[in-house]
């Protein structure tokens, strides 16, 4: 079973703006209570699309350059990237339906 795994600014053009398939990137923090509500939407979201859709997490205390790069002011902050572009936009713990019918667009 798939789950999104950690990505680093080392590992950034590489495995998210040099991606085949689209990239969700869930920008998170340990002790964001709404960023573990979705943890677990965007790990089954992962399992479901494997194949056609990578998930990732960035951690903002510790990947603070990316985070300041994307302007994420608040967490949980979900990015779609598509050919290395930003193509969706989710901030806030929202219901796993929401962030399924956002992401399905673009696959």
């Amino acid at each position: 079973m798939a789950n999104a795994t950690a990505v680093s600014k080392d590992q950034w053009t590489t495995e998210v703006l040099g991606s085949s398939v689209p990239v969700l990137v869930d920008f998170w923090a340990v002790w964001c209570g709404p960023c573990k509500v979705i943890a677990p939407f965007v790990d089954q979201i992962a399992a479901e699309n494997a194949g056609k859709l990578e998930v990732r997490k960035v951690d903002v205390d510790s990947e603070q350059e990316l985070a300041m790069q994307y302007g994420i002011m608040s967490i949980p902050t979900l990015l779609l990237f598509k050919g290395g572009q930003v193509v969706e936009q989710i901030v806030g713990a929202i219901p796993k339906s929401a962030i399924e019918e956002k992401v399905k667009r673009h696959l």
